[in-house]
């Protein structure tokens, strides 16, 4: 029987957390607010508000100058990493919705980073795939249609350079991929998590952060 070390989440306990994580700057909470007040019905698809400083971190720790994002919604992440890019650093960010990264556009902008981030709006698959040959990317986050995880990944893997960083949000999905029977994106995760355990171009450890985070490693 495995036993878990991990206490129960409470309110009290994650509001715990945040306050001992890096605060928001006014411009990230700021496009937190507006997030929940203008698309109240989706809110949901934002970035847990303690992963956008883990993100920031993990940019500084890699010194990652190129990073690219699949899945960028209202662009909470986005600013986040952007804003912890060096200078000359550049951000590739892809979506598919004009009105959703309209939202995180003006907050680029209000944070002097848009310089920093190429919005590319079309399917990421093809985006990913028009993208340079080669190991050059330092760090990419992933967090776009779980269905597509596995053909986002075939093109990433083989663009990190060594040492490259992977950063795959949802990879517990609510739980569901501890079910052989799950279904839908429960079921897409699922087979995402046993590709990456399988690949033998990278190391990997899956984490309880939020709703499941997996850290991969590009191997020389």
């Amino acid at each position: 029987m495995y036993e878990t070390k991990n206490p129960q989440l409470t309110p009290e306990l994650y509001a715990y957390v945040l306050e001992h994580n890096p605060p928001l700057d006014p411009v990230q909470r700021g496009l937190v607010e507006t997030t929940h007040r203008r698309l109240a019905g989706v809110a949901g698809m934002q970035t847990a508000e303690e992963q956008g400083p883990l993100l920031a971190f993990l940019v500084r720790l890699t010194g990652a100058r190129q990073v690219v994002e699949v899945g960028t919604f209202t662009g909470f992440s986005t600013l986040s990493m952007a804003q912890a890019l060096p200078e000359g650093g550049r951000l590739i960010a892809c979506d598919i919705s004009e009105e959703w990264t309209a939202v995180g556009r003006e907050a680029w902008a209000e944070a002097g980073v848009a310089d920093r981030i190429d919005l590319r709006i079309a399917p990421a698959i093809d985006t990913l795939r028009a993208l340079p040959a080669g190991e050059w990317i330092d760090l990419v986050f992933l967090d776009a249609d779980k269905e597509s995880y596995v053909d986002y990944w075939e093109e990433l893997v083989p663009r990190m350079r060594p040492g490259g960083l992977l950063v795959v949000d949802n990879t517990l999905y609510h739980g569901d991929v501890a079910d052989p029977a799950a279904t839908g994106g429960g079921a897409a995760v699922r087979a995402f998590n046993d590709r990456v355990r399988a690949d033998d171009r990278v190391d990997d450890v899956l984490l309880t952060v939020a709703d499941g985070l997996t850290l991969a490693r590009r191997l020389p």
